[in-house]
């Protein structure tokens, strides 16, 4: 009866547990981060995705992006954020009217003012991302998101752009 209503014994703090799991978690957070080190970057990616592409200036790009018809659609939408500025949703179709097909595509978007004086631009590699390529005949939905525009920001017009451009041989 002594035992049962005499005084308790403390346990001992398990603060050696506690910086052992520290320890581990540090070492498994510098591991990981070591190793997305070796990843490139998303700028080299896309270098590598359009590597052979044509580009403005030579006659291949010319011909291919004539075959190219890039359209704003109706999704488009902007929306004030909680910054105060605006963000436009934009969305567009490219559609592939050629005979070859596409396995590298990189677009520009602009929005301009009245005057076409460039706002804000944005450019995304649209194939092969979005899809792996673009056959003849087919067309791709594309929303691209430009953000920080002020509301009293002129944005008159939305102009799309191929920038390059890569085609199965």
């Amino acid at each position: 009866m002594d035992t049962l209503l005499g005084p308790e014994t403390e346990k001992p703090p398990r603060k050696k547990g506690l910086v052992i799991g520290a320890l581990i978690g540090i070492a498994a957070f510098a591991i990981g981060f070591y190793l997305l080190s070796f990843r490139p970057s998303m700028d080299d990616q896309m270098a590598q995705i359009l590597q052979g592409s044509f580009h403005e200036g030579s006659p291949e790009f010319e011909q291919i992006t004539k075959d190219i018809i890039i359209s704003t659609n109706d999704k488009t939408v902007q929306s004030p954020n909680a910054f105060g500025t605006i963000s436009m949703y934009i969305g567009g179709d490219i559609r592939n009217k050629g005979t070859r097909t596409i396995n590298g595509l990189e677009v520009n978007c602009a929005v301009v003012t009245q005057f076409n004086e460039v706002l804000k631009e944005k450019r995304v590699l649209v194939v092969p991302t979005k899809q792996p390529v673009l056959a003849p005949g087919q067309t791709i939905p594309v929303t691209i998101e430009l953000a920080g525009f002020d509301k009293n920001d002129d944005r008159a017009n939305i102009r799309w752009k191929v920038t390059a451009i890569r085609t199965q041989d």
